[in-house]
């Protein structure tokens, strides 16, 4: 479920920019106030897929330390009747500008197959600096944490770039600085369980970890449309695959004009 947060991104053979260069500075004309994404989890050991879990992204405006900020709250979980095989109860937040969308503070507390940890982290941009409970560490200019690399992703215009680019970031996670990519692979028609898109699709290159494979395992599909939300998540994981498809929304910033039909 981590790395299903870090795409739910929230996303060039050879790539002259550095991470600062083409992420930073993008300003927010993807997302609203209000916004509210829901998604369902298929899991598959022998190609048939069942429904294993649920997550849930929600935006308001809040205020934090005087500052107007975009709060979003991830929630992932398994359905209690197949908890017994891997038990997931995940959340995320983080309080980003709402100028800059550059992080102010990142909270998760996750618990993924009786692996539980929980993180705070206090960002200085200002003083390229990230605060935990270990200690403080020094980061690049516009570091992400994994919520706000997926919100920050929704907003890069990827008409400017060719199958097979690579878009840079960094993101810190676990006391690290990660310097990950998305790479882009073009425009297609996706059918998902909610019903038929035009879509952006790429791979986002993970950091290996409790349930996920690390590399550029991982295929996402988002709206093509300037909403840019994902639609479907497809990977391998430890034991199998899991599929997660879109199924509910309320108050997107535009029209879903990508969806070219509907599933009941």
């Amino acid at each position: 479920m981590k790395k299903i947060m870090i795409v739910l991104l929230l996303a060039i053979t050879s790539f002259p920019l550095k991470a600062g260069d083409d992420f930073c500075g993008i300003k927010n004309f993807a997302f609203q106030d209000g916004e509210n994404i829901s998604f369902v989890v298929y899991y598959s050991v022998i190609g048939v897929y069942i429904n294993a879990g649920s997550a849930t992204f929600t935006t308001s405006i809040e205020k934090l330390n005087g500052k107007s900020v975009y709060h979003v709250t991830g929630l992932g979980s398994s359905n209690p009747s197949y908890d017994w095989i891997f038990k997931v109860r995940d959340r995320y937040e983080s309080y980003f500008d709402t100028a800059t969308l550059q992080p102010y503070k990142f909270i998760r507390n996750v618990d993924e197959g009786g692996y539980k940890t929980y993180e705070d982290v206090t960002f200085n941009q200002k003083n390229n600096t990230a605060i935990t409970t270990k200690g403080v560490f020094t980061v690049p200019n516009c570091i992400q944490d994994v919520l706000s690399s997926i919100y920050y992703a929704r907003n890069i215009n990827f008409d400017k770039y060719k199958a097979e680019d690579k878009i840079p970031f960094d993101m810190f996670l676990d006391n690290e600085v990660y310097h990950l990519y998305i790479k882009y692979l073009g425009k297609e028609t996706v059918k998902t369980k909610y019903g038929k898109f035009r879509a952006i699709k790429f791979k986002p290159l993970l950091i290996k970890g409790t349930i996920f494979e690390g590399g550029e395992k991982m295929t996402v599909w988002v709206s093509d449309d300037p909403n840019h939300i994902p639609l479907r998540i497809e990977s391998p994981i430890s034991v199998g695959s899991v599929k997660v498809d879109m199924m509910q929304y309320k108050n997107l910033r535009y029209p879903l004009s990508s969806m070219q039909s509907f599933k009941l």
